[in-house]
């Protein structure tokens, strides 16, 4: 049985968590996140520089709650602290990528360009034309986006052209091969 839920949470420096009804809110000097918690099973208590978080009785749901709300506060202070970090690579002849402005331009081999609007929070480079590093506080949205921008194109088994992140394992197929003919 996991206990992910029963874990103290450490505030690290420079960051302040206060905790309203159904709301935990977390902010350091370069972001602010907010995670939610349903009042009547979870609680969350703030005592000196640790983060508890209990649950009101032990039925299925409410232990399911208890390990998630956990785990996204934990999510959310590493996020406002460190950041998360996604890498996607681009692969295929002619695929390319590059940031205009507020919005992600891909050539993916379609007859158009693929412009993808940047989501408020996030943060995207393309240190080459076949890299695409997507960064920021909210570990739910940085990996929102990175599918999104993969579901484009996915890797294809055979070429293994298309979208995928970084040090992904693409298991490839054979091709045909031609019949002898009898």
């Amino acid at each position: 049985m996991s206990r992910i839920g029963n874990r103290k949470l450490t505030i690290p420096a420079n960051v302040n968590v206060s905790v309203e009804s159904g709301k935990v809110h977390i902010v350091s000097q370069t972001a602010k996140l907010s995670v939610d918690f349903p009042v009547n099973l979870i609680s969350v208590d703030v005592v000196d520089n640790t983060i508890k978080v209990s649950r009101a009785n032990d039925e299925k749901q409410t232990k399911m709650f208890h390990g998630t709300v956990n785990a996204n506060i934990a999510n959310a202070l590493v996020g406002v602290t460190t950041g998360w970090k996604k890498e996607l690579e681009v692969k295929g002849v002619g695929f390319r990528a590059k940031v205009e402005g507020s919005k992600l331009n891909l050539g993916l081999g379609f007859s158009h360009p693929l412009l993808i609007q940047i989501p408020t929070g996030l943060k995207i480079e393309t240190p080459s034309a076949t890299e695409i590093s997507i960064s920021g506080s909210d570990k739910a949205a940085v990996g929102a986006f990175a599918a999104v921008v993969r579901a484009y194109r996915k890797p294809e088994p055979y070429k293994g052209k298309g979208v995928m992140y970084k040090g992904e394992r693409i298991v490839r197929k054979a091709g045909k091969t031609a019949d002898k003919k009898k």
